[in-house]
């Protein structure tokens, strides 16, 4: 029984590759990452600031991006935070609401754009989600989500969807996998920040809190 146990790394390669069929499924637009890059260089280049909100473990993730989008040297912000200032004009507010579409997404999308900021909204139901009304901007990432976390297939292995499952147990259920791949979605986005906005290594690490 033991040795039909899949190992750790072969959990975590089916993980990672399951992550990675989202990067290779076509988009209803521009690529994210494309998307992301864009719209945050643009940002900085008119002064302006980012702000960044999710709901749950979407949220987690924008606050990751939100650090390291600071670690670069832009003046970056996550919604309800006590030090948040207001947004304007010159603003950028990147939402995510991976099934289309959150109460409270919706209503801060649209507090953004009334005040006259940009909004980058990430989900993965481009089509029929409520979020996008409010969206200047919309980045497809066409992952798995609590939209459609109903289709499964039987087995251990990837199907043609990049779908997981042993034992009727997605490996990653719900939205892990939209949230798996926002993760990795703002590595590169930082990763090709860095080089579009000329910030070395060092610069970004100059930058990391000593107050630890």
């Amino acid at each position: 029984m033991a040795d039909q146990i899949p190992s750790m790394s072969s959990l975590a390669t089916q993980i990672c590759n399951q992550i990675a069929t989202v990067f290779t499924k076509p988009t209803t637009s521009t690529p994210p990452l494309n998307t992301l890059v864009d719209e945050i260089s643009s940002a900085a280049a008119r002064n302006g600031r980012v702000f960044v909100y999710g709901v749950g473990r979407e949220g987690l993730m924008l606050k990751a991006l939100c650090m390291r989008l600071a670690h670069l040297g832009l003046s970056a912000h996550c919604v309800f935070d006590m030090t948040t200032p207001p947004i304007g004009p010159t603003d950028l507010l990147v939402a995510s609401a991976g099934p289309g579409g959150f109460p409270t997404v919706d209503a801060i999308c649209r507090v953004a754009r009334s005040n006259g900021a940009r909004v980058l909204l990430l989900t993965a139901q481009p089509e029929s989600g409520s979020a996008v009304e409010n969206a200047s901007v919309v980045a497809h990432v066409p992952a798995q989500t609590m939209a459609d976390d109903h289709q499964k297939n039987q087995g251990l292995g990837l199907d043609g969807a990049g779908y997981v499952e042993r034992s009727g147990l997605l490996l990653l259920p719900m939205g892990s996998l939209y949230e798996g791949a926002l993760y990795v979605l703002f590595e590169m986005t930082v990763f090709r920040l860095a080089e579009v906005l000329g910030q070395s290594p060092a610069a970004v690490r100059a930058r990391h809190t000593n107050l630890e």
